[in-house]
């Protein structure tokens, strides 16, 4: 009868897991510090994209405080130099822009000073006047309540009003009460919120803002308006603006002016770029760091274990099960490096975003590359010893003293 050809046990991967981790186990402190090496590698790669993330984060809220992408639409000048006007459709018109996601209007009263009380003399206005107010204008601007409340459908409809920051203080009210009014154009009205400044609308600060309804019906106001704000994503911002002009008046656009985008915009985009490439060079040294401790590691782990290997080639291992696991090896040692340094450079940016009172943003896509480009360099440099163990004969390894 013929002799039974001999076949390698197959390995399964269970089974090259177990193999691969006999070297970590049997050197664990050199497994420790060359994973330490690799986990601070990637820590550090993990903390520069999470903190140059959460303080973008942090300028992006900033600069959006700022109004990066608020535009505002008003009348210019006729060609006779007469002041123009809005149509009473503009707002309308320009909500209709497709990029454009909020809008909102505010329509000066012709004739509606503001005083405390009808025993003011009347030439002490100061300066203030009486606005038509949408009910999402506060929303629109940014502007914020320092106390009462904002008109809503219901107050906008009714004698209510409420003063900018500097009206307020002009008009020497510093709190509210139910019985708190002001005179606008012969006219008691309750006060029901005081704004603070609002850095986005500074004409704000000097408005008494009615409810655009009530503005109509006890003020007389013709329903024009006298600013347009609108609000649209960072990049649109110049695509809008571009047509806003001609959206808001079509007859006559050279009569209406429209603000310029924001430095702040620019600004912002220019530290997107900056941190960009930031990212790119610190997280390609720290890889490089990381491969390089795979493989000087694994060189040496070779070199000391030729008799390991000349031993299980004699028994039988093929020279692919050799290079399987000392590549399983590498690939192990990657993978505690990596997931160690993930969590390190998480925690890293946790504490140091707290600290710095930031958003903490890490992005997924850090943590899970940081581990993926670890097994990749951890193959790449892991390679190489393992080609160079399977080549070893039986009687050359052993044969080492």
């Amino acid at each position: 009868m013929a002799a039974a050809i001999l076949r390698p046990a197959r390995l399964h991967p269970a089974d090259v897991v177990r193999i691969g981790a006999v070297g970590l186990r049997t050197r664990p402190l050199r497994a420790f510090l060359s994973a330490l090496g690799i986990a601070i590698g990637i820590a550090a790669m993990v903390a520069v994209i999470g903190i140059s993330t959460s303080s973008r984060a942090d300028l992006d809220r900033t600069l959006a405080s700022l109004g990066t992408n608020l535009l505002t639409v008003s009348p210019g000048s006729t060609m006779a130099g007469d002041s123009a006007k809005l149509p009473v459709t503009a707002e309308e018109m320009v909500a209709r822009i497709k990029p454009v996601t909020s809008t909102s209007a505010l329509g000066k009263v012709s004739g509606a000073d503001v005083y405390r009380s009808e025993r003011i003399p009347r030439t002490d206005s100061g300066g203030l006047a009486a606005y038509a107010a949408r009910t999402d204008l506060r929303a629109t601007t940014g502007a914020v309540l320092r106390s009462g409340t904002w008109l809503n459908t219901a107050t906008s409809r009714y004698p209510a009003v409420v003063l900018g920051a500097d009206a307020a203080d002009r008009l020497g009210i510093g709190h509210l009460d139910p019985d708190t009014q002001v005179l606008i154009a012969g006219r008691y009205f309750t006060v029901i919120g005081i704004l603070r400044p609002a850095p986005l609308a500074p004409e704000l600060d000097t408005a008494a803002l009615v409810g655009w309804s009530a503005a109509r019906a006890e003020l007389g106001f013709d329903g024009h308006p006298t600013t347009i704000y609108t609000r649209s994503d960072d990049a649109d911002v110049t695509d809008v603006q571009s047509v806003l002009g001609a959206t808001a008046n079509p007859r006559s656009p050279s009569e209406v002016k429209v603000s310029r985008p924001s430095d702040a915009l620019a600004a912002k985009q220019a530290a997107s770029k900056a941190f960009t490439g930031l990212l790119l060079g610190l997280g390609a040294v720290a890889l490089l760091v990381g491969g390089v401790g795979v493989a000087n590691t694994m060189v040496i782990s070779v070199l000391e274990r030729r008799a390991e290997i000349g031993l299980r080639r004699s028994l039988g291992a093929t020279r692919g099960q050799i290079r399987t696991q000392f590549l399983a090896e590498s690939l192990l040692l990657s993978a505690l490096g990596g997931l160690g340094g993930a969590l390190l450079g998480a925690g890293a940016t946790t504490t140091y975003t707290l600290y710095q009172n930031w958003p903490t943003t890490i992005p997924p896509w850090a943590m899970a590359g940081g581990l993926a480009t670890t097994l990749a360099i951890g193959a790449l440099a892991g390679l190489y010893p393992a080609v160079r163990a399977a080549r070893l004969s039986p009687t050359e390894a052993l044969a080492t003293p």
